[in-house]
């Protein structure tokens, strides 16, 4: 019996011992309040709830805060107060978020698992304070302003382009006369108007007209709301089943059923063939255009003979050229790869 008593005994001493370690060792230094307890520089239980936990602080807070601090009514210095407020602080952010609270009493029960405490306090706390989705919405958001501005901003520099060229001012104000928009009586009395104010009408009616009348492509031409980023993201998944819906209905219509081809399609193969956007095939003349289509172009064999007969011309062009016949004496005697000495 006595025996029996001993060895529990010896087992009741070793749990408490081993309870006793696990909890010190728990304690990491840089992590949490360090190789103390925040439920001890708080002064309150593992069991203790938000609202206690809240009242311990502000009861301390006011004890050590540095701007209540006064030498006279306490033996810590201000060093020593401020250290402890700075300790108070920590533990009241640690245990006043549940789920921090959670990684805290983990931390505390299972302490043999060292390096995923540090992975797991460092993982929220540099972790960023906004939310990811939010900052990558405000960046897309943006870009797409700044497009849209800049789209707006080259629209401008081409109308303002095309008001200075006399071949569409002059048709522009022959059909602003034809409207009647230039023939008004002038104004008598009071509503006279000055030569000025009529000359700023006159160019916004014309400007006008060619805003309304003339097609812009390509680079310059009118933004649309529908091309800027954002929009293009929420529009991704319609544009992505209209692809996939267009080669399947192409690849029906033309390679199993072999129809042939009309104007669209022979144009979308030329431009494919001639590696341009649409934007660029959009800027071509009209005429250049039809061109394309009489000389069978969407044939790859038609567009081969073309590609090579541009070539040749190409060549020819620069070999007749003056200033491409300078470039290239002087790429034979002075150009790169030879070296002169100035004389002293």
């Amino acid at each position: 019996m006595a025996a029996s008593i001993e060895t529990r005994l010896t087992l009741y001493i070793g749990l408490v011992f081993i309870s006793g370690f696990s909890s010190v060792s728990a304690l990491i230094e840089g992590l949490y309040c360090g190789t103390q307890s925040c439920y001890d520089v708080l002064g309150v239980s593992r069991d203790a709830s938000k609202a206690e936990i809240g009242r311990a602080y502000r009861q301390l807070a006011r004890r050590y805060h540095p701007d209540r601090y006064q030498p006279g009514e306490s033996h810590d210095s201000r060093e020593t107060a401020q250290q402890k407020f700075l300790f108070v602080a920590t533990a009241y952010e640690t245990l006043k978020d549940e789920e921090l609270r959670k990684d805290y009493d983990y931390m505390l029960d299972h302490p043999e698992k060292y390096y995923s405490h540090y992975y797991t306090y460092y993982r929220r706390r540099l972790a960023p304070k906004v939310d990811v989705r939010i900052v990558i919405l405000v960046t897309i958001c943006a870009v797409s302003l700044f497009q849209y501005y800049s789209w707006w901003s080259s629209y401008t520099e081409a109308i303002n382009y095309l008001m200075t060229v006399p071949k569409y001012r002059i048709q522009a104000t022959e059909l602003a006369k034809q409207q009647g928009l230039l023939n008004k009586t002038k104004e008598k009395g009071k509503n006279r108007r000055s030569k000025e104010e009529i000359r700023e009408e006159e160019e916004q009616i014309i400007r006008d007209i060619i805003k309304n009348k003339i097609d812009i492509k390509g680079g310059y031409q009118k933004p649309n709301v529908s091309d800027i980023l954002l929009c293009k993201i929420i529009l991704f998944p319609y544009h992505l089943f209209t692809y996939v819906a267009w080669n399947c209905l192409w690849f029906y219509r033309f390679t199993i059923r072999g129809e042939e081809y009309g104007d669209d399609e022979r144009l979308y193969i030329i431009r494919r063939y001639m590696k341009m956007s649409q934007a660029q095939f959009d800027s071509l003349d009209n005429s250049l255009i039809e061109t394309f289509l009489k000389q069978q172009l969407w044939i790859k064999e038609n567009y081969e003979a073309y590609r090579e007969e541009q070539e040749e011309e190409m060549k020819m062009k620069m070999a007749t050229d003056p200033r491409w016949k300078r470039y290239r004496r002087w790429m034979k005697s002075e150009g790169p790869g030879r070296i002169s000495f100035a004389d002293d």
